[in-house]
């Protein structure tokens, strides 16, 4: 580990103390775990913290984490479904962090926006909320980004199906789009794989 990496993994640890529910140091990254009541002045501490200053935020994701069994943590294996993932830079001490943080209802899915500390951030809680269905309390536009504003369901659960609910059709008569049930009939799409042992006669 790198005395750059050092410093900051004791700094957080110092200043975040109690708040940090996990935190895991791998391949040369720093990823901090927090509840969602601690999420938000967890946030605000790492922006404006002196020794910290991490002031760009440059991504934040959805995560769905249902049937995350093989090598996870038991943190992430048996607790919440849905996680935000915040990925931040602090250009003053050249140190990137990665803030994780559960929403802790499955069914409805809720955290603190953080836009009033990270304008950037805007855009990226509106697709988590369109694609995954994580709501943001206190987001002033909270509106679907990527997919109709008529749009049924959150397309990047593990849950939904790969065909959708409804399929959409230019209809000549009517002379515009329609949506109509799926008349695709479901079926995985995955190469074959040979696993036999004496396939083939070798």
């Amino acid at each position: 580990m790198s005395a750059s990496l050092e410093r900051l993994n004791a700094m957080v640890t110092e200043v975040l103390g109690d708040q940090l529910k996990h935190h895991q140091t791998a391949l040369g990254e720093v990823t901090l775990s927090v509840a969602a009541k601690d999420y938000y002045q967890v946030a605000q501490t790492l922006k404006e913290h002196p020794q910290l200053c991490f002031d760009q935020l440059i991504d934040l994701c959805g995560v769905d984490y249902m049937d995350y069994k093989e090598g996870a943590p038991s943190v992430f294996s048996d607790g919440p479904r849905f996680a935000a993932v915040l990925h931040l830079l602090s250009i003053e001490h050249n140190w990137r962090v990665r803030l994780r943080v559960f929403a802790s209802d499955d069914e409805f899915p809720i955290l603190p926006s953080v836009t009033t500390l990270w304008s950037s951030v805007n855009w990226f809680e509106r697709e988590a909320f369109d694609l995954y269905g994580i709501v943001f309390e206190g987001h002033e536009d909270l509106r679907r980004l990527l997919t109709d504003y008529g749009f049924i369901g959150h397309p990047f659960r593990k849950d939904f199906p790969v065909s959708g609910h409804v399929e959409m059709r230019y209809d000549s008569e009517l002379a515009r789009v329609i949506y109509q049930p799926i008349t695709i009939e479901p079926r995985e799409i995955t190469p074959r794989v040979v696993r036999e042992e004496h396939y083939g006669g070798l």
